[in-house]
């Protein structure tokens, strides 16, 4: 397997104008998680420009950013992959956090991102808190019942994953109307009983 200063490579695209972008890990180094630029000719690879990462997710949050944005900017294709193409989705209404994203059992998701605050996403009509990244496209119902937004340049020609004996889980609406009905019954348990007045008051 393909490594560079002490990394090995995990993921890399080639494009049709000789560049390409790379994703390695190191557990040994301070920071395990690196993508890099690099040049090849010959068969011969250049690596330059890294991006270091404590975290994979931040790695293959930047990876993809940096493939995707290339592509973009040149107008270039894909010669050569390695690795797995990963799907991207935009949390719209609130951090990425515990049962605030689809988790089938079949398609968990590799890594998550969340940003500093809400905010625009390039490319994109709408803002996010965060992005997540799975190995296989969500369903429709996956996507509507956490608020996610598929990113635009996502792979294509890959179907859903099918869901088999997936315990329902209640969407985020449902959960929140489930949580203000406790809440209402509780205040009601703990209101003080109305006593009406006694005999001797009369």
């Amino acid at each position: 397997m393909e490594s560079n200063q002490g990394y090995v490579i995990r993921q890399s695209v080639l494009f049709d104008n000789g560049r390409g972008f790379a994703m390695g890990e190191n557990f040994k180094a301070p920071n395990p998680f690196v993508t890099w630029q690099f040049t090849q000719e010959d068969g011969k690879r250049d690596y330059y420009w890294g991006h270091y990462f404590n975290e994979e997710c931040e790695a293959i949050g930047d990876y993809n950013r940096r493939v995707f944005s290339y592509e973009k900017q040149y107008g270039v294709s894909r010669l050569e992959t390695s690795g797995p193409d990963f799907f991207k989705y935009y949390s719209t209404q609130r951090p990425v956090d515990i049962a605030t994203y689809p988790r089938p059992k079949n398609n968990l998701p590799v890594a998550h991102l969340n940003y500093n605050a809400r905010q625009p996403v390039e490319g994109e009509s709408f803002r996010a808190w965060g992005e997540l990244w799975y190995l296989h496209p969500l369903t429709e119902k996956q996507m509507a019942d956490y608020e996610l937004r598929p990113a635009h340049d996502n792979p294509e020609g890959r179907e859903p994953v099918p869901e088999r004996g997936a315990a329902k889980k209640p969407t985020i609406a449902e959960q929140m109307k489930e949580a203000g009905r406790k809440a209402r019954e509780q205040r009601a348990a703990d209101a003080p009983e109305k006593k009406g007045p006694s005999r001797d008051d009369r």
